[in-house]
């Protein structure tokens, strides 16, 4: 959600931040705008839109200067429209604000009592009206922000520059990720490193709490108190080729034919070994892994139907109990801790507002054991926790996620062996057929894919429906219902996904020629019952799309659509049953018109709660 871009340096900012707001567009917007100061002061663009139409403006405009700031919004206070887009500006300053202010209306009345006036419905006005005030009593642009920040509730990420001081930039974070670029000819901001690979690989990422002030050719980092501090510089490994579209019509079609080569990435420090170490998950993991009672997953969205798979993997082959919680929820209900709980925590992103509040509220409670799946190093999530397993997806653009999740899938499922073989429930044999099999899924995978065509020609008929219903059993009821949430987010269609056993239980109510049933079938011990429930929906009229494993004799018939994958794969089949269904939801949304990988409403980073 929202992205930020700042910059101050030796040359035209304007064409590197709206750059860098096309690389944020991903993250889901509905306004975007810039503040840039020149010779003759501060200008600010905004549009209701596209970032393209805020690029139209500028060139109209010949916007040019060497310090500005932009941003793309996602509305959380106030319609999507031009008054309530950022940059947001009061007396010479100007404010780009990620998160969310949670004390804004009483701040906004003690403003109003001060006599300033408010030309916006959003939280962010009320930030750069505070700082303004606070300059009244200070000099310095730095100190009012601290100030001004001290007083503030909630999350946010700011950027701010003055049109009296246009050699500096002050940046401040609090619970919305923000970092530092440092370049040649200048220093940078972004809420995500992809908007700044394009002037500098170095990075200082800052940490909650933290205040910057940024010149052309330095930097200073303090905390809200003042207090100054240092925050290491590291070399981001993004690079500019792996965050462009190629030869691809959308970004969720690349990300969907780059699975085989991200979960390979992701198996590769497993190397040639003949067996599994702890290690992998850091340092202290043998320990501490050692030692776990029970998990506990928490996770949000496609992340969290991830846990839901690994659960079935944990207690059937390392015999640990676990549990998933939807992160939103579980800080917000009494829950028993056990402080021998794993902790783990899933996110693309790491960033997500959530997941770390829910991760904080475990820690509260006495559970100090927490392990990481994510894709992102630098990110907070990452930092927040123990023990950490980087996924190395590559970078995600669209907001359909689909490697990030076969990845996070690779990731629970060494977890599992791990345990399973430091609980002594996987012996050398075992363990030699495990490692085999983990290493053969990226061919598999690309078998997979090679069935497009086939499922290219059912979207055609899919596309057509309003509703869907989605049917697995056992761990493959969770990738029904990953795939019925990836055909609502970018078709619109209205899909919901079932237990099979449940289907007589209400939702056989809904079934008719017009209710397609998409089932995602593997030949395992549940086949049978399976196909029981298939028929329960066919007697009534429904049709099904079925996808079987090429070892079983489901075959096809009137009503009845059968597409056959390369090869059955046992416990790991989760893994490729998923990649049709993603493939069908792609291919309906083309035949529907959408907009694929920026489906209206959704943000791929969700940073607020």
């Amino acid at each position: 959600m929202c992205g930020i871009v700042a910059a101050v340096a030796d040359r035209n900012i304007i064409p590197v931040l709206l750059e860098g707001l096309r690389k944020l567009e991903y993250r889901g917007y509905d306004s975007a705008g810039l503040a840039f100061i020149d010779a003759s002061g501060l200008h600010r663009l905004r549009s209701v839109g596209r970032v393209a139409e805020l690029a139209a403006q500028a060139e109209d405009s010949q916007a040019a200067g060497d310090t500005g700031i932009a941003h793309t919004r996602w509305a959380t206070h106030g319609v999507p429209c031009e008054r309530n887009a950022h940059p947001h500006i009061s007396a010479g300053l100007a404010v780009v604000h990620n998160g969310i202010i949670e004390n804004h209306e009483s701040l906004r009345g003690q403003l109003r009592a001060l006599g300033y006036v408010f030309t916006s419905d959003t939280d962010t006005e009320v930030v750069a009206h505070l700082i303004a005030h606070e300059l009244t009593t200070t000099v310095d642009l730095l100190s009012a922000v601290r100030q001004a920040i001290a007083q503030l509730q909630g999350a946010y990420a700011i950027a701010v520059l003055r049109e009296s001081e246009p050699e500096r930039l002050v940046v401040a974070r609090e619970g919305a990720p923000l970092l530092l670029g440092l370049g040649s000819d200048g220093c940078y901001a972004a809420s995500d490193a992809s908007a700044l690979v394009q002037v500098t690989r170095r990075m200082v990422y800052l940490e909650n709490g933290d205040c910057a002030e940024l010149m052309r050719d330095r930097y200073r980092i303090t905390r809200v108190d003042g207090t100054p501090v240092e925050r290491p510089e590291s070399e981001s490994q993004l690079s500019a080729e792996a965050i462009e579209l190629g030869n691809y019509r959308h970004y969720m079609q690349k990300e969907i034919f780059e699975q085989p080569v991200a979960v390979a990435n992701t198996l590769e420090m497993l190397g040639t070994a003949r067996s599994l170490q702890p290690g992998i998950f850091g340092a202290e993991s043998e320990s501490t892994l050692g030692e776990v009672g029970q998990v506990l997953i928490i996770a949000c969205g496609t992340s969290y139907h991830a846990g839901l798979v690994a659960r079935y993997w944990l207690e059937s082959i390392a015999g640990i109990p676990c549990s998933v919680e939807v992160a939103s929820e579980y800080r917000y209900r009494d829950s028993v801790p056990d402080p021998r709980t794993l902790v783990v925590t899933i996110s693309q992103s790491g960033e997500t507002a959530d997941t770390l509040a829910a991760l904080q509220h475990a820690k509260s409670l006495g559970m100090r054991r927490t392990l990481c799946i994510c894709n992102v190093p630098e990110s907070s999530l990452v930092r927040e926790n123990t023990l950490r397993f980087i996924t190395r997806a590559g970078p995600e653009i669209g907001v359909a996620s689909t490697k990030a999740f076969t990845t996070q899938l690779a990731a629970l499922y060494l977890l599992t062996l791990v345990l399973a073989k430091l609980r002594g429930r996987l012996d050398a044999e075992a363990e030699a057929a495990e490692l085999h099999a983990v290493r053969h899924l990226p061919m598999a995978l690309a078998k997979v894919l090679e069935l497009e065509p086939q499922i290219r020609d059912w979207s055609e008929r899919f596309s057509m429906k309003q509703h869907a219903l989605f049917l697995g059993r056992g761990r493959h009821y969770p990738i029904a219902m990953e795939g019925a949430l990836k055909l609502k987010e970018i078709s619109y269609i209205h899909a919901e996904a079932y237990p099979a056993g449940e289907l007589k239980h209400g939702p056989l109510a809904l079934v008719d020629r017009e209710m397609p049933v998409i089932a995602v079938a593997p030949n395992d011990t549940l086949l049978e019952k399976l196909k029981s429930n298939l028929q329960e929906v066919r007697a009534r009229g429904g049709e099904l799309y079925v996808f079987a494993d090429a070892d079983s004799d489901m075959k096809e018939s009137d009503g009845i659509q059968v597409l056959h994958l390369p090869e059955h794969y046992g416990a790991l089949s989760a893994l490729l049953h998923v990649v049709p269904l993603q493939l069908l939801a792609y291919h309906v949304a083309l035949v529907r018109g959408t907009d694929v990988d920026k489906p209206r409403n959704l943000a791929k980073s969700v940073t607020v709660e």
